[in-house]
């Protein structure tokens, strides 16, 4: 049985990086929905409590029963989890009179609790919460304080129940890892061999027991999780699996054939089709972001499932769907509000009545890397920056047509290549190439010209959640736009993005 740490949500921005902090101690963790948990059974080792935006004197707070955890397994409340811990057991908690933001430092820890040990003295944690302990219940001990938080952190006297009011799982707690691998090691007692290679034994053995003989069904898109799940569908079924590569004419200079070649050499049983007359005919004079979206996703499923209906038999469809969108889905306050449009194969599964097989539903995206590079997937599509479904359509502001894809895929290139010549990809999580609306003048020879702008876009992120544009070298960036300008024709005016998610988007449309 694997053994778990559960993690239950209260909607905290940073409850998936506690997730993927635990997962990097090879800890294999689930995170659910205060309100919406599995239950405790033999395989949850300890259970964390998340924060939350709410305070816990809310009328609307929430409430989780804790009856089956407190005082049975180990239990960390973090922030609002500590706050609530105190506040319904004899405690109190009120709004704060001091700065309970940012950096702080613990001036006093209890070293002979297993929590802290190895914990420095005066170590950096980082605070975010309005609302402060200023009770704790007759049983609970203060085992961690600030110079402003009395309660930083306390154990309760005869259980397993810690509690912290600063987040050990965000880069500003520079000592949160420590503090977290002695909750899940020392105190919870987990044998942290949760490892790639462990979860290819563990999903493949799953796999063949889980379609038998049965025939599957992938749609590849050149990207890491679709790839990945193909490699582990490969090992457990073997021929059962074809799989389905889609050219929509939106994609990269040459990309179908590239990734195609890779595919044929990785032994996967791929079929390649090319669909670029359809898309491009259905998109054309359209400009609404969305209504692109929505066309390509269309387009997608109809080119998939006439391909797939030529394939006899089939009765699984595979879907490279990771724990993010999992977790996104059964949110605390229901699936969040659509920001935009994702291409996916939604509406599949219904259409043509197959059962739909997920093998990377529990990873991360840091996760989905680390077992493709166990599964010895190449370095090119290991390494490759992730690219949106919609591809190209969403990054020509404005409508589609060959001629401005033919000139966003040639800038394109040049960028990326050149991030690659000058050893800069690898630093990057995201590089694009955008094609504006818009012309401007300029002065070619003698000539003024009136022609198109591109903008230049590279981000470092961990997840896509928040990203910060990346400091390019000047000599790189100006070497950039004058190949551009002069190979490139139709393109006179090379820009650089320097704006961060939040608060805008990485992709623009």
């Amino acid at each position: 049985m694997q053994e778990k740490i559960l993690i239950l949500d209260f909607g905290s921005q940073y409850t998936q990086l506690i997730g993927r902090k635990i997962r990097e101690l090879n800890v294999y963790c689930e995170i659910h929905p205060f309100n919406h948990h599995p239950g405790i059974d033999e395989s949850v080792k300890g259970v964390i409590l998340s924060g939350s935006p709410y305070s816990v004197r809310d009328t609307d707070a929430p409430k989780p029963d804790l009856s089956e955890i407190k005082g049975k397994i180990p239990v960390l409340g973090i922030c609002y989890g500590a706050q609530f811990m105190a506040h319904f057991f004899g405690g109190e908690v009120a709004p704060s009179n001091s700065r309970e933001y940012g950096r702080a430092n613990l001036g006093f820890i209890d070293h002979d609790n297993i929590l802290f040990k190895d914990i420095s003295i005066h170590t950096q944690v980082w605070m975010s919460h309005g609302d402060t302990i200023v009770k704790l219940p007759i049983n609970y001990k203060v085992i961690a304080s600030t110079e402003d938080v009395d309660f930083a952190a306390y154990k309760i006297d005869g259980e397993q129940s810690y509690a912290i009011q600063f987040h050990p799982e965000v880069y500003h707690t520079t000592e949160g890892k420590q503090l977290l691998h002695n909750f899940v090691s020392d105190i919870c007692g987990c044998r942290q061999d949760w490892t790639p290679d462990s979860f290819i034994e563990v999903t493949v053995k799953e796999l063949t027991e889980k379609l038998g003989s049965d025939k599957v069904v992938l749609g590849l898109s050149g990207g890491v999780d679709s790839s990945v799940a193909g490699m582990l569908l490969n090992k457990a079924i073997g021929k059962n699996l074809t799989c389905i590569f889609v050219d929509n004419g939106l994609l990269r200079r040459n990309e179908f054939e590239d990734v195609l070649h890779s595919y044929k050499d990785m032994g996967l049983n791929v079929i390649g089709v090319d669909a670029r007359q359809k898309f491009w005919d259905d998109l054309k004079g359209i400009s609404d972001p969305e209504q692109k979206r929505k066309i390509i996703g269309r387009n997608f499923i109809e080119v998939f499932d006439a391909e797939a209906h030529k394939i006899k038999d089939v009765k699984w469809l595979a879907q490279g769907t990771i724990y993010p969108d999992v977790i996104e889905s059964v949110s605390v306050n229901g699936p969040s509000a659509t920001i935009k449009s994702h291409h996916n194969v939604g509406g599949l599964p219904e259409k043509m009545n197959l059962k739909v097989v997920e093998p990377l539903r529990l990873l991360f995206k840091d996760e989905v890397r680390r077992v493709g590079k166990a599964l010895g997937l190449k370095q090119q599509l290991l390494g490759r920056h992730p690219f949106p479904g919609p591809g190209l359509g969403i990054r020509i502001l404005g409508d589609v047509t060959p001629e401005k894809i033919k000139m966003l895929q040639e800038a394109d290139a040049i960028f990326i290549n050149g991030l690659k010549d000058w050893g800069l990809y690898d630093k990057v999580w995201q590089a694009l190439a955008v094609l504006l609306p818009i012309q401007s003048v300029g002065v070619m020879g003698d000539e003024r010209t009136y022609e198109n702008c591109i903008a230049l876009r590279a981000v470092t992120s961990t997840d896509g959640m928040t990203a910060d544009w990346v400091h390019l070298p000047y000599d790189f960036l100006a070497k950039m736009s004058n190949e551009i300008i002069n190979k490139v024709r139709g393109i006179n005016r090379v820009v650089y993005d320097i704006s961060s998610k939040p608060p805008a988007t990485i992709e623009w449309e």
